[in-house]
């Protein structure tokens, strides 16, 4: 069974650092359920499929991840949506207010302010849709990533 972690870690199925994870087979099961919950889930509720994935894609790229980023780059564009397109001018506000403070919270948490929150509301964006975007933020698979990547590679060294 393969995740995307395995995936964009490059792990094969069999590698020791993926039968380390399989250790823990709930460890995997619910880091793809964030990632599908979060960035895919059935029922986007008022965050679109595409604004959760142009939010992921943000942050992979803001994470210089190339696997993860490639990995939303195709995913966006699975929804009918450019990905090269995120930040033209031309974006749609509610996007660009989205991306916005996607960026900010990934790279200066602390700096958030009520003003912030309020941009957001004011593009529409409802408090659940406010949660949803912290926790695709918050979500750290770019981390864990490049941790099994370093992992796998000490192994090899």
């Amino acid at each position: 069974m393969s995740d995307l972690v395995d995936t964009a870690a490059g792990l094969a199925a069999d590698s020791p650092v993926a039968l380390l994870r399989r250790q823990r087979e709930a460890f995997v099961r619910y880091t793809q359920g964030s990632h599908d919950v979060l960035i895919t889930p059935a029922d986007p509720g008022g965050l679109s499929l595409i604004e959760r994935a142009a939010a992921a894609l943000r942050v992979a790229a803001i994470g210089r991840d190339n696997a993860l980023t490639a990995h939303y780059r195709a995913l966006l564009r699975a929804l009918g949506a450019d990905p090269d397109a995120l930040d033209a001018p031309d974006v749609p506000p509610r996007l660009a207010a989205i991306l916005r403070h996607v960026t900010l919270i990934a790279t200066a948490p602390g700096t958030v302010t009520p003003a912030n929150l309020d941009a957001l509301r004011i593009a529409g964006a409802g408090p659940r849709d406010i949660v949803a975007i912290a926790q695709i933020v918050a979500f750290y698979q770019v981390r864990l990533v490049a941790g099994m990547r370093a992992l796998a590679a000490d192994l090899h060294a």
